[in-house]
């Protein structure tokens, strides 16, 4: 498995050959360059540290700086690092949308929309308690008995309840790539992604 990091930019529709409309989400991958080698004698492990976005230097430390002049680059704004690509890869090499084939299938990582404090049938799923009917009173969405008996006589924990919605990290699994435009390094993906227009994101081959 290998893969890059990129920006989501938002979601459109292609036809396919059938002639249906098929939704999608287009994503901006790499350029990334390759900022780090671990190897399992120095670090441990194997893995390959990607680096994606510019940065302004004065929002840089002086660490961070000198990281990225290793690879000959600019400050990065993403660091990640992928645990299947080849150890013999050289620092301050260029990855981009070539790496990916048209019909692969990919795993996209990203941190879902933040929603605030919602309720328990907006976050997961509930029913409500009934109908508007037999005196229910301002009831239709509401949690309904979370109490138990006299044993245990307490609510276990992980109840559903209501609370905070969101902003978590979400992996959207076997998408199809549909289209590569390389000259732009866009990825056109079947389906949708976790995250906001212009959200960070992850693609694993």
């Amino acid at each position: 498995m290998n893969g890059l990091i990129g920006k989501k930019l938002g979601m459109t529709s292609i036809f396919n050959e059938d002639g249906k409309r098929v939704a999608c989400t287009v994503i901006q991958a790499g350029p990334c360059v390759v900022s780090q080698v671990k190897t399992v004698s120095n670090d441990g492990y194997d893995a390959v540290q990607l680096a994606y976005g510019d940065k302004k230097e004065k929002h840089s430390n002086a660490a961070q700086i000198g990281h990225f002049e290793k690879a000959n680059t600019s400050a990065k704004s993403e660091v990640v690092e992928f645990r299947d690509f080849p150890t013999d890869m050289l620092i301050g090499s260029i990855l981009d949308v070539t790496i990916f084939e048209v019909g692969d299938f990919v795993d996209v990582i990203g941190t879902s929309k933040g929603k605030g404090f919602q309720g328990v049938v907006k976050r997961h799923g509930f029913a409500g308690v009934g109908e508007a009917s037999h005196g229910q009173h301002n009831r239709l969405r509401a949690p309904g008995s979370i109490g138990a008996c006299s044993f245990p006589g307490r609510v276990f924990k992980g109840m559903r309840m209501a609370g905070r919605t969101g902003g978590d990290r979400v992996k959207s699994t076997n998408l199809t790539i549909l289209k590569i435009d390389a000259e732009r390094n866009l990825l056109v993906i079947k389906g949708s992604v976790p995250g906001h227009n212009g959200a960070t994101v992850i693609i694993e081959k």
